[in-house]
């Protein structure tokens, strides 16, 4: 991210910052990077347990936004993660 880059708002919950966090995204009103919480939900951990390890600081809500958000980005640029083409 640029230094004179801007706060931006991705959502209802989910902001980036270049004074919070290296301007990475993070759950708004924290520091808790959305990635962290992907990463979990990837893991399989239970929603309710990411919650109650992050002191229920994000919400179930927030959580929802970010995997769709990343749902979105990654349909959007789906050729950037293709490791072999595949033959017709």
């Amino acid at each position: 991210m640029r230094k004179n880059q801007k706060p931006q708002i991705l959502g209802r919950f989910i902001v980036t910052d270049p004074r919070v966090c290296h301007g990475k995204p993070v759950f708004r009103g924290t520091r808790i990077f959305v990635s962290d919480v992907l990463e979990m939900v990837a893991e399989g951990t239970a929603w309710e347990t990411i919650i109650e390890q992050w002191h229920h600081s994000i919400t179930k809500e927030a959580i929802a936004e970010a995997v769709k958000l990343s749902s979105e980005a990654f349909f959007r640029h789906t050729d950037e993660f293709v490791l072999e083409p595949v033959r017709a």
